[in-house]
């Protein structure tokens, strides 16, 4: 069964290419995010299995996100 991903990052572009690259080596990406905020509403959403998230957000701090 693939691996569900979320993907937290306030970067456009990094987000696209994170997302082709993952996708093709068998990723599901469930749902993306720009901000901190974001990123917490998506996972309760959809409860992803993994998620690659960016420390450096405009809003709340990655670190504090991943808690």
């Amino acid at each position: 069964m693939p691996r569900r991903l979320l993907i937290i990052d306030d970067n456009t572009d990094f987000r696209t290419v994170a997302r082709h690259l993952l996708e093709r080596h068998g990723f599901v990406v469930v749902a993306e995010a720009d901000t901190g905020e974001a990123g917490i509403e998506q996972a309760k959403a959809h409860r992803p299995d993994l998620v690659l998230l960016d420390v450096q957000l405009p809003d709340v701090d990655g670190f504090e996100v991943a808690e």
